[in-house]
């Protein structure tokens, strides 16, 4: 029996509409969107990379790329005016858009993820790629990738801001969009989508993972379009030859973790003299920096760019040992000079720049030693690579996969693994801030800790305290201590004195192993029960410090006295008020961005 055509109305309005709840749930339309973003940052990095190669291909025409003094050919001097040039273009866009142009561009990602819900400005996408261009294409020393990633990262924003999503997805996006930058510029999926991961993100739950690896995916099929299949370095097969390399290997980790360090140091120190301490125009300095790094690169033009053939030499064991051995520190001093003075790009190329002449310096001289038990000098090259931005940007696991996907080449995957881990622990031990962290740690902004802590810290004292307090004064005794304690809600008690001045601190604890002693009712005063030093906070201070003292002390709540007076107590603030306010600031933070 056929049922009512009534009935199968319903049934077929029901079908339609459970399709339509399922076809378009919040998941479905991250997903898309992530297809949107991986296509739009794999043409974003092709357009890049080809405003690179157009200026490149323009200014050093007369000599060829990137080259250095031309024995007979006078007008070689003229080379060190290319990135001083470049310099000069660049100052006035550095100084009208310092966040958009100036820099690596991976900590301004960084700060919006954390601080702004993931929001970039549309601008972003043209100005980074014009300014980063500029740059490299004339011979400034700084890596395409990074700026890549923030290019990628603003059009990923731009899709989550234009569709108005929450601040968590519009944060998903982001981290979409620099996952296909990379993947698109190294033709490494995996790396691109850990990239974001580990280092933008620091999220790895379901739901931003399968939106972050669609993107990547979908960004390094449209740059093989464009592109072709080919990694990033041609690598020669290499291999572990004898279980007793994996001591040198260890070795070259430690050595990458250290040289890490000189190289993140350095470049802060750059930043801060150009910024605080060299006394001309703004608009002038980045002029002043390409400048000298030209005048280096008269003689060593190894140095000019991201510097992918030279390190193509060293993986191929082309180089001699104390050429690469001075590229180490040419290399650092010249992307330096180069970013610290205003110029655009990334610190990612340089990283493997610096690792590859590290590897295949030391290479030799273990080859040299032990040609019997090691590989060849272009292995530690591959291997110092991958070592070396495994300790710059704290993140090994990332640096593992993109060494692997960079050259096809699974059997130095052991070798990699090994020095990428000892290079980031030995940094770890040395220094708490990666290469992408370091200068917003200068500026208040702690990202290493998570999300958490950036919460905490934005979040003063004031916003959670309690101005009415229990306070006992020093001159109550013991008996009305006993009764006012066990018809309160707290546990510890600011002690005051006549004046109304904070002089200690009771707790239960001070008072439980007297409870049972009824002569000293009479005697026993607050004064002599209370804890004269007391750990305090003040308004301004922020909750991520307040909850440290907390933990340190054991103790569920602290006095909150003026900043001009410590003994002027203004509240109190209990464990229970900093939870209230961290899960209300989570509320506005996953809801509004």
């Amino acid at each position: 029996m056929n049922p009512p055509a009534q009935d199968m109305g319903e049934i077929r309005k029901k079908v339609r509409n459970r399709y339509f709840d399922l076809l378009f749930t919040e998941g479905t339309i991250i997903i898309a969107l992530a297809v949107v973003i991986g296509f739009l940052s794999g043409l974003g990095a092709a357009g890049f990379i080809a405003l690179i190669s157009l200026i490149r291909g323009t200014l050093w025409a007369p000599w060829g790329p990137y080259s250095g003094f031309i024995a007979g050919d006078v007008t070689s001097i003229l080379i060190p005016f290319i990135p001083a040039l470049g310099g000069l273009v660049l100052g006035p866009i550095s100084a009208l858009f310092p966040s958009e142009a100036k820099g690596h561009g991976v900590p301004e990602v960084m700060e919006s993820v954390v601080l702004r819900g993931g929001v970039l400005k549309l601008r972003t996408i043209f100005i980074r790629a014009i300014a980063s261009a500029i740059t490299i294409g004339t011979g400034g020393s700084a890596g395409r990738e990074g700026p890549i990633a923030q290019i990628g990262s603003a059009i990923g924003s731009t899709v989550g801001q234009l569709f108005k999503m929450s601040g968590n997805n519009t944060r998903t996006l982001l981290g979409c969009g620099a996952a296909g930058g990379i993947a698109a510029t190294f033709n490494a999926p995996i790396a691109g989508a850990l990239f974001a991961l580990e280092i933008i993100l620091g999220d790895w739950n379901v739901a931003t993972f399968s939106p972050v690896i669609m993107s990547s995916v979908i960004a390094t099929t449209t740059s093989r379009y464009i592109h072709g299949n080919q990694p990033a370095f041609e690598v020669p097969f290499y291999q572990l030859v004898h279980p007793v390399e994996i001591a040198f290997y260890i070795i070259l980790g430690l050595l990458a973790g250290l040289v890490a360090l000189l190289w993140i140091q350095t470049l802060d120190r750059f930043e801060h003299f150009f910024e605080e301490k060299l006394p001309i125009h703004p608009w002038l300095k980045p002029a002043i920096g390409g400048f000298i790094v030209g005048v280096v690169g008269l003689v060593f033009p190894q140095i000019f760019g991201n510097g992918y053939e030279p390190m193509s030499e060293a993986l191929m064991g082309n180089m001699v040992v104390w050429v690469m051995m001075l590229l180490i520190f040419l290399k650092i001093i010249a992307t330096s000079l180069t970013l610290g003075s205003g110029g655009s790009g990334g610190v990612f190329a340089p990283s493997l720049y610096i690792g590859a002449m590290l590897g295949g310096s030391f290479g030799t001289v273990v080859h040299g030693l032990f040609p019997t038990v090691t590989a060849t000098k272009g292995a530690y090259a591959l291997v110092g690579m991958g070592a070396l931005v495994a300790a710059a940007a704290h993140a090994p696991l990332t640096n593992i996969l993109i060494l692997f996907e960079l050259t096809g080449d699974y059997h130095i995957i052991l070798p990699i693994m090994v020095a990428c881990i000892v290079s980031t622990l030995t940094i770890r031990g040395l220094s708490p801030h990666s290469i992408y962290s370091i200068r917003l740690h200068k500026r208040g902004i702690t990202i290493e800790a998570g999300r958490e802590v950036n919460v905490l810290q934005g979040l003063r004292v004031r916003d959670a305290m309690t101005s009415q307090v229990e306070v006992i004064p020093e001159s109550m005794r013991f008996r009305e201590i006993l009764r006012h304690i066990t018809q309160s809600k707290f546990s510890n008690f600011p002690v005051v004195n006549a004046n109304g001045e904070l002089s200690g601190i009771l707790s239960f604890q001070d008072i439980r192993q007297h409870v049972f002693t009824p002569e000293l009712e009479h005697l026993v005063v607050a004064k002599d029960l209370a804890t004269p030093s007391v750990t305090t906070v003040n308004p301004s201070d922020n909750l991520k410090d307040a909850l440290a003292k907390l933990a340190y002390r054991n103790i569920e709540q602290l006095p909150v006295v003026d900043a001009r007076n410590p003994k002027k107590l203004v509240g109190i603030l209990t464990r229970r008020d900093i939870i209230t306010a961290y899960n209300k600031a989570i509320f506005r933070y996953e809801t509004k961005g």
